[in-house]
């Protein structure tokens, strides 16, 4: 007798009536395989175990995997290190009837294209790269989805974005100005250390990006930012009720206008939001050299100050906290040097490993000390800003959209959710069907969109919209 796949265990109400007709036996759920236990991992397992499937969670360290699935029934955990053992794929992915892959973005493609190999459809929060985008073809012609930017930035900010930008068209309504602004901070009270600033996803996801170049538009003009010159770029930013924060731009603005469908915009700018100070601090960090992947130091005998010591070229015996203030033009006491001084740059205790990059030094320390204390929240910010013209109706309108969202205290952090249940939410709606889409895609159409944002708003996760009218 065929087998019979539900999608949800939710359909399993029918239980008694297929029991009699004998095909109970016969049943099986649909099984969803994640790949990587991250910090985003928990939410996407609790959420689909709850809705009735299968999950199959594998990742490199197996009591990472095993805290998460707490020996919850149908789950089940798996070893996977891809990069040592990437054939492993091909025993796992079979398995499944859909593929979640939190893995590092640069193991995506080859997730991609095992998935293609066993036809398989395959979600991931990470940005679409050339490579992937090529698989585009392959996909349709195995009627395979391969979802991509489905979490929270990217993410949740398309699907907003997209939702405002089509309620304009069908009012004939065209976008002069787009500023996307998001962040993920430490909620106002959990905001306690002298950085402004507690790690809530992946460290050296945030070291590296602090070195990014980006480009966006200002009145029609376009604006080059060197990766070393980013935090120059920094400006001022009011969010009512939450008081002051600083901006700056965030990678390439400038295809968004492609992707948005929206070529008529002058002004066009994604861009992170940060506590004040974030900017000034972290740039004196990039020209001190300590955010460099290029050369690897011999660190066995070297402390952090022996370290800035070499950087800077100058002996032992030279007080190292003024000369750092002298080169980066500022005094002893600014708030830049104490917080270099909090973190642990001038520190004398050995480093701590033999070999390394400045960057993984600093990641060390950052690791040390810029986590979250038990039961602090995480607090995520998401904010749209369009300048509409009418021109029908002779009227420009300004539409704001924000977001803002609190982490469980002992549970789930804002950046884990909002990352999360937007990848989670679109398996689900896959396996039952509810999504036609095909080849590889974000989403940016109504029929991923629309069900996606309704969810979240059931769980709190929702945006408040305002619209003025400018004279």
């Amino acid at each position: 007798m065929e087998k019979i796949t539900l999608p949800s265990r939710e359909l399993a109400k029918n239980a008694n009536h297929l029991t009699k007709c004998g095909v109970m036996e016969e049943m099986e759920m649909a099984k969803v395989l994640i790949l990587g236990s991250g910090m985003v991992a928990r939410p996407i397992v609790d959420y689909l175990l709850n809705h009735g499937y299968d999950v199959i969670l594998a990742s490199r360290t197996i009591s990472k995997v095993k805290g998460i699935l707490k020996d919850r029934p149908h789950s089940k955990p798996e070893t996977l290190d891809v990069k040592l053992h990437p054939e492993k794929l091909d025993e796992l992915i079979p398995l499944s009837d859909a593929v979640v892959s939190l893995l590092p973005p640069a193991y995506h493609v080859m997730v991609a294209k095992k998935c293609l190999e066993h036809r398989k459809h395959l979600v991931t929060t990470s940005y679409v790269k050339p490579e992937m985008k090529n698989l585009d073809a392959d996909a349709k012609s195995k009627d395979l989805l391969f979802l991509n930017e489905c979490g929270l930035d990217p993410g949740i900010d398309h699907m907003e974005a997209a939702r405002i930008i089509h309620q304009v068209r069908k009012k004939n309504g065209k976008i002069l100005s787009f500023l996307s602004y998001a962040g993920a901070l430490p909620s106002p009270e959990a905001n306690t250390n002298i950085f402004g600033y507690k790690l809530s996803w992946s460290p050296r996801g945030v070291l590296q990006a602090s070195t990014n170049a980006a480009r966006y538009l200002k009145d029609g003009t376009i604006v080059e930012v060197n990766g070393k010159d980013l935090f120059s770029h920094c400006q001022r930013y009011e969010i009512p009720e939450l008081g002051s924060f600083e901006i700056y731009p965030n990678r390439d603005s400038l295809p968004y206008r492609e992707l948005y469908e929206i070529p008529e915009v002058q002004t066009l700018m994604r861009g992170t939001i940060r506590n004040v100070g974030h900017c000034e601090t972290w740039k004196a960090i990039v020209d001190l050299g300590l955010l460099d992947e290029s050369k690897e130091f011999d660190l066995k005998t070297k402390t952090c100050a022996d370290l800035l010591r070499q950087l800077v070229n100058i002996p032992k015996e030279a007080n190292l906290k003024e000369i750092i203030a002298r080169r980066l033009g500022l005094d002893t006491n600014h708030h830049v040097i104490q917080k270099l001084e909090w973190l642990g740059f001038f520190d004398e205790r050995p480093i701590g490993f033999s070999k390394g990059t400045t960057l993984d030094v600093t990641l060390k320390l950052v690791e040390e000390k810029l986590q979250y204390a038990s039961g602090e929240r995480d607090m995520i910010i998401l904010e749209h800003t369009f300048i509409v013209e009418y021109p029908d109706q002779q009227k420009k309108e300004k539409i704001t959209s924000r977001l803002i969202g609190y982490g469980i205290p002992n549970g789930d952090s804002a950046v884990a959710r909002t990352v999360a249940l937007p990848a989670a939410i679109a398996v689900r709606l896959l396996l039952e069907g509810k999504i036609k889409e095909r080849g590889v895609k974000i989403p940016l159409q109504p029929e991923l969109y629309d069900p996606i944002l309704d969810e979240l708003k059931s769980v709190g996760i929702s945006f408040t919209t305002e619209t003025t009218e400018i004279s």
